[in-house]
């Protein structure tokens, strides 16, 4: 093959004796154009495979466990090989990274699991589901069956300082159970749409849930009373989806499908800041910095944007082939984690806007990811039915595999 005149395949097919590959297109020496078809196509199948066999796989650990999409994915913050994933086969996983011995399968639900994660000290497991009910797991053996919800769960939080479990249902409830004995504290009702996002305050004196109903509540968590309803012009227009809390439990930022995000004084109740006219799509997820004024915002659009508190002004856009769906902005960290439906996950400086490094590795897109506490791991769940886990060798060295 000589590199100035294309790529040569001799046949000896029809009437043509010869396929040229260059900078021109193909060209077939002969006159049988339905043969060159066939080959042509025959040749972009075979590229296809190659393509495929050649794909980009950054990951130390892949779990094939799962025999639908993975959905959620978490990592225990003390024992932070250990993983625990769900998905659409209604089975959630304990797994080890690095470990060949069969996974401890987490039975008990009758849809889809959608949302996993380990309580502060990494004693205990929780995992909701599609069915609405969430589970309690320690060491792997079902603790409680929580009921209430009588839709799905769309999210949980775990009390920063203790066992107390928050879930937001689809039936336009938020729950509160204590999760050592089972028992439910509070019922918060007020919403008139899917209750989709919530958390409590880092100091865990205040709740907060994001509605479809376009609305953001914060709650006392002991009483159930609502402090502040946020609704209503200059809010959001559409559905609240995501929202994070700052680290010094004083301002939360909400995303919402109208394409923008708005910044609430959580003492207040007011709204004090929208960021706007970036986005075209939904405004998926949403960080806070713990150490600069900065926000950011990921969005179905696939772009990153990074935003200047001050000024409510953008003040990085980083761009993905294809939507953002999750973002981790990790306490003390000038780095923003992003996981896309392209297939990737990405780390941002948030200072520069620069890209510090990409994972890839899935077949299909990202549907949920998690990084452990001292940043060296990333665990992704994904719509290819697997789960991965990457390294990133920069935080130091990694558990043994």
């Amino acid at each position: 093959m000589d590199g100035d005149d294309g790529a040569r395949v001799f046949l000896d097919e029809g009437d043509i004796e010869e396929v040229v590959f260059d900078d021109d297109g193909i060209r077939g020496a002969g006159s049988d154009d339905e043969v060159l078809e066939e080959v042509v196509e025959g040749m972009g199948d075979m590229m296809t495979e190659i393509d495929g066999d050649d794909r980009i796989d950054d990951s130390d650990h892949t779990f094939t466990g799962h025999t639908d999409s993975v959905y959620c994915v978490a990592i225990s913050p003390i024992d932070q090989g250990l993983v625990a994933s769900g998905g659409g086969d209604e089975v959630g996983y304990l797994w080890r990274l690095g470990v060949a011995e069969d996974p401890q399968p987490l039975r008990g639900h009758k849809d889809s699991v959608v949302q996993v994660s380990f309580n502060g000290d990494g004693s205990l497991l929780a995992s909701a589901g599609l069915d609405g009910f969430v589970i309690i797991w320690q060491n792997g053996v079902s603790k409680h069956h929580l009921e209430g919800p009588s839709e799905g769960i769309e999210f949980i939080k775990w009390h920063p300082r203790g066992n107390l479990l928050l879930a937001g249902s689809e039936d336009f409830s938020a729950w509160l159970w204590n999760a050592d004995n089972g028992r439910c504290l509070t019922v918060f009702t007020g919403h008139s749409g899917s209750v989709t996002c919530g958390d409590f305050t880092p100091d865990g004196k205040l709740l907060c849930t994001g509605s479809g109903d376009c609305s953001f509540r914060v709650w006392n968590p002991r009483t159930g009373a609502t402090i502040h309803v946020v609704q209503g012009h200059p809010y959001h227009t559409e559905a609240v989806v995501s929202m994070a809390v700052h680290a010094d439990s004083s301002i939360a930022i909400t995303g919402s499908t109208d394409t923008t995000a708005c910044i609430v004084n959580l003492q207040t109740g007011k709204v004090s800041g929208t960021l706007t006219g970036e986005h075209t799509k939904s405004v998926e997820c949403v960080g806070l910095s713990s150490l600069l004024p900065l926000a950011a915002t990921g969005s179905l659009d696939g772009k990153l944007v990074v935003w200047d508190l001050q000024s409510l002004t953008p003040r990085h856009k980083c761009e993905h082939e294809e939507g953002v769906v999750k973002l981790i902005w990790p306490t003390g960290s000038h780095h923003i984690y992003t996981a896309s439906l392209d297939g990737s996950v990405r780390i941002w400086d948030s200072r520069s806007g620069s890209l510090v490094k990409r994972f890839q590795g899935h077949a299909d897109g990202i549907t949920d990811m998690a990084v452990s506490k001292d940043r060296r791991l990333i665990v992704t769940g994904s719509d290819d039915m697997t789960a991965r886990i990457f390294v990133d060798e920069d935080q130091g060295n990694p558990p043994p595999l």
